[in-house]
């Protein structure tokens, strides 16, 4: 997958991650900490603990990055895809605050959903802050609603982030979006 998406009039490049981005991936993912403490407080250790390396994010899922404007930065942003018991998840979005509110963040969850899309998943799925702006309302506005009724996998991913405080500074949801053709996509509800 390679291609441009232009988001608020910014065209970006969003493409698989080649060997050489790995290394650029967990320091793009640190670098949002301070974001997440101005808007939960105190972090748990798992929150603060450096993110995991561009080498273990690829052996676990497909990644898709954004370069920066002019070569400014290898790797601007990503997003980590997985699978688990036949489902597709967004496990990661990462974009440099210096990058952030300009369209990029956006671009490769939709990148995402269309790589889903393409490897026969019908929805994503993916684990955040209910609260956070640049969390839970900003996937609600890509299409993700809510649900209450979990799959086995999203169950466990649920109690692993309990067990590392996450659900202490913030609520913690699951939300999905239906992977469709078009704009008639809309959000999940219960049924």
């Amino acid at each position: 997958t390679s291609g441009e998406s232009t988001v608020g009039g910014v065209t970006t490049t969003i493409r698989l991650a080649r060997p050489s981005d790995l290394r650029h991936l967990a320091a793009v993912e640190d670098a949002g900490g301070a974001l997440f403490e101005e808007h939960l407080g105190k972090l748990p250790a798992a929150l603060r603990a450096p993110a995991p390396s561009g080498g273990e994010r690829d052996l676990a899922g497909t990644l898709l990055v954004a370069p920066g404007p002019d070569g400014a930065e290898p790797v601007a942003g990503f997003a980590h895809l997985t699978e688990h018991d036949g489902h597709a998840h967004l496990e990661q979005v990462s974009v440099l605050p210096a990058r952030g509110r300009r369209g990029l963040g956006t671009a490769l969850v939709r990148a995402a959903m269309e790589e889903a899309r393409w490897a026969g998943h019908d929805r994503i799925s993916l684990c955040t802050f209910r609260d956070v702006p640049f969390n839970g309302p900003f996937y609600a506005g890509l299409g993700f609603g809510e649900i209450e009724q979990l799959e086995p996998f999203q169950a466990r991913l649920r109690a692993v982030e309990r067990s590392l405080g996450l659900d202490d500074v913030g609520a913690r949801v699951v939300m999905v979006a239906l992977l469709r053709r078009g704009p008639a996509a809309s959000q999940v509800t219960d049924e």
